[in-house]
């Protein structure tokens, strides 16, 4: 796995890198503020996406935080959303994920579904990328009955599953 510091495989300029994000940093999710808070560094969104390995993506713990359990080839492919960060961003973002101690960040192979400013998934220009690679926070690091909770393929804090995520703020 890539250490925190690092930014090989998926740099996209000598100051940008691609970021996967699938669960509460999301557009319309509890953290997505963080991206848009110009005093963390640069976020822009890239497009829409999906995992092409399988993941288990669950919540869990008291907090109902969701985490991508690193076991390819486990669950479903995972949606979400890329985006191009400067490195305040990226170090904004390793600290937030607790990385390396809660998450890693290691680099995935992913689908594109939609560009940004695609107004459907057919109108990009057929020489567009359709696969890239982006980092992605994980966990190796986990409770063994993880591995037997319910897995998703897209993560929303406010969906049918009844599992209400607790903010940072309101956290004992």
């Amino acid at each position: 796995t890539e250490g925190c510091s690092e930014v090989t495989l998926v740099t996209v300029t000598a100051h940008m890198a691609r970021v996967f994000v699938y669960g509460t940093l999301k557009k319309g999710q509890p953290n997505y503020f963080r991206m848009t808070d110009e005093r963390n560094g640069h976020a822009e969104y890239c497009c829409g996406a999906r995992t092409i390995e399988r993941f288990p993506l669950v919540i869990a713990g008291k907090y109902n935080i969701p985490f991508l359990l690193n076991i390819p080839g486990v669950g479903r492919q995972v949606e979400g959303e890329v985006y191009c960060v400067d490195s305040q961003m990226l170090q904004f973002l390793d600290e937030f994920e607790g990385c390396p101690h809660m998450y890693q960040r290691t680099s995935v192979e992913l689908e594109v579904k939609q560009w940004a400013g695609e107004s459907t998934p057919s109108g990009q220009s057929a020489d567009a990328p359709r696969r890239m690679k982006a980092f992605v926070y994980s966990t190796t690091t986990y409770q063994p009955e993880w591995k037997n909770l319910p897995v998703y393929e897209s993560y929303d804090a406010y969906g049918g599953h009844g599992l209400l995520y607790i903010d940072r703020q309101s956290r004992d």
